[in-house]
């Protein structure tokens, strides 16, 4: 569950049906905390708001019963009509809005909802919602990116322990060692790339969390993907570490070269 602040009121967004449900009661709060959920009915019994919940339903939910919603149309603007979310969804087989119990209970509503309610509210509180909720798929957009790219290293980094596996390790080595000479050959990509080895990068980086490669940008990233799969093929042909780490090291810098004088590996690394 996501929590974004607006006009220093705390507002809940939960993932549901792979959609974003933003808190109403959380929204309601901000004209009047004592009474959030009579805010809520009194907007959902709203004609205005019926028609405008019976065309996002009709758009989103081939379950939706126009039946019902037609009898609640009916109704609207009537002093004695009354209407709850809770019978909302259950008469009509809503999905544009949740009602949840419990510690994080409350009720949800789709974005698209959510803002309209909003809106409702207050027009300035809708404005800082729909730029905070922004804010906050933008930086799960770049938190996304990071680590598509993570992945991809770590997808090869595997093909590279494969093949040190297969051709360096005998069955023989204890754990101890076998360990040893992963951590060698992944220190033959740091030195190849960064120039210098995972416990000199600590050494050099003691406040830093994670590790080298977790500060890698862009092109580096792009960079020692390749450099793993190549890795792998010159330890599978036999060739020597010393030889292997001289090659590896003159292919890193031809080809961070041509990365950093990419356009497509700038504009991938603006958004890390």
């Amino acid at each position: 569950m996501a929590k974004i602040s607006v006009l220093d009121r705390e507002v809940k967004i939960r993932r549901h049906s792979d959609e974003d449900y933003i808190c109403l009661t959380d929204i309601a709060r901000y004209k009047d905390s004592d009474r959030t959920d009579d805010l809520i009915r009194n907007w959902v019994r709203n004609r205005n708001t019926i028609e405008f919940l019976g065309i996002w339903e009709r758009l989103n939910n081939p379950g939706f019963n126009p039946v019902e919603f037609d009898g609640f149309r009916k109704q609207a603007g009537l002093n004695s009509f009354t209407l709850t979310p809770r019978q909302w969804i259950e008469k009509t087989g809503a999905i544009g809005i949740v009602s949840k119990a419990g510690r994080y209970g409350g009720t949800y509503a789709h974005k698209d909802i959510a803002f309209e309610f909003a809106s409702w509210i207050s027009v300035e509180f809708k404005l800082y919602l729909i730029k905070e909720f922004q804010r906050l798929k933008e930086e799960e957009h770049k938190q996304l990116g990071w680590d598509i790219k993570r992945n991809l290293a770590s997808i090869n980094y595997r093909i590279h322990t494969d093949a040190i596996k297969e051709n360096l390790i005998p069955p023989e080595l204890s754990r101890a060692q076998i360990n040893f000479v992963y951590a060698a050959e992944a220190d033959v990509l740091n030195m190849a790339l960064f120039a210098m080895t995972a416990k000199q990068w600590r050494d050099t980086n003691t406040d830093a969390k994670g590790n080298i490669r977790d500060h890698a940008n862009a092109a580096q990233l792009v960079c020692l993907s390749n450099l793993e799969s190549l890795n792998a093929l010159l330890i599978a042909d036999g060739v020597p570490q010393r030889e292997r780490l001289d090659r590896l090291n003159k292919i890193a810098i031809g080809q961070m070269k041509l990365l950093v004088d990419d356009a497509g590996v700038k504009k991938l690394g603006k958004k890390t």
